[in-house]
């Protein structure tokens, strides 16, 4: 969390700030990040930075959890829209949090960045603090879903789903390219994904 000081500065200053960190968490690694870089982007001096964050690892995952608190209330909204056949309703969220990211590209470069596994020790934090947000957004679609036609009970076919989402997004993440465009992206995820709820389709009806 950041400290009160951040708390206090006026909305003009921290919007720079944060920007500022978005932008550079985007383009490098947590890694190969620079605070100098983003007080200099920022128009503020390093000490300044480090009156409002502890560290560079609080400032990132202060930035992380702003980025996820705008995501999750824009799919929020899009979410009452969704059709209630439940694998339907798999792949319309899919294309909606897409949607997001090919309107906030930045941010989903820094998602992309945040989330692909190369081994460190941010990543297994990153994976650790984010683990319950997703399986909260799993019980956001599948809430109002309607399993009529499943030839299982819910909470089985449910339970089914989550693993299938979680093990497909973790590969797909791995296997992205960093250069990619997220409109590529988002065509590829839909293709793959429409073809194994078709598969799932024929296996749980």
């Amino acid at each position: 969390m950041p400290k009160d000081l951040f708390n206090e500065l006026d909305e003009e200053k921290k919007g720079r700030i944060i920007s500022a960190g978005i932008a550079e968490f985007a383009q490098y690694s947590y890694n190969e990040s620079s605070t100098n870089r983003i007080v200099k982007n920022a128009g503020i001096s390093k000490g300044s930075l480090f009156k409002y964050f502890q560290s560079k690892e609080e400032l990132y995952f202060y930035i992380l959890d702003y980025i996820i608190a705008e995501l999750m209330s824009s799919l929020e909204k899009g979410i009452e829209r969704l059709p209630k056949d439940l694998l339907k309703r798999v792949i319309e969220y899919s294309e909606l949090e897409f949607d997001w990211y090919v309107q906030n590209p930045d941010k989903y470069k820094l998602f992309k960045k945040a989330f692909i596994n190369d081994n460190t020790e941010i990543y297994r934090k990153v994976k650790a603090r984010y683990k319950l947000a997703g399986e909260g957004i799993y019980y956001e679609i599948f809430e109002e879903a309607s399993t009529e036609q499943l030839n299982q009970k819910k909470e089985r076919n449910i339970d089914i789903l989550k693993w299938f989402l979680k093990g497909f997004n973790e590969e797909f993440i791995n296997e992205m390219d960093s250069q990619d465009g997220v409109d590529n992206v988002k065509k590829e995820y839909l293709r793959r994904l429409k073809e194994y709820v078709a598969i799932l389709r024929e296996g749980l009806m």
